[in-house]
């Protein structure tokens, strides 16, 4: 079977347990990072069809992925976060805005 995606750095380990033999290779940094946003939109997308706490914590671990290649501190994304939602709010009150006038 073809796959021809990233997947997490078990799985060549568990397809052998299972007696298959993967057949792999080590992405270069550009393949690695068109590949990391293919599994992030594949992920929201599974995420959008089944809204999960396992589904969300592999758009994290993406995530998490793509900020330690682009050096994004993981630390300092959260106090950007907080500070966005302290100044701008959240997405908690469901506010569309339709027009300005």
């Amino acid at each position: 079977m073809e796959y021809n995606k990233l997947v997490r750095d078990n799985i060549p380990e568990i397809i052998q347990n299972k007696g298959e033999t993967p057949i792999t290779h080590i992405a270069e940094e550009k393949e690695y990072e068109e590949a990391l946003t293919r599994k992030l939109h594949e992920e929201v997308g599974e995420f959008l069809e089944n809204p999960s706490v396992e589904e969300a914590a592999d758009i994290l671990e993406v995530l998490h992925a793509i900020c330690a290649l682009k050096g994004v501190d993981l630390q300092m994304l959260e106090e950007v976060r907080q500070k966005k939602a302290k100044e701008r709010g959240g997405f908690k009150q469901r506010i569309i805005l339709d027009r300005t006038e």
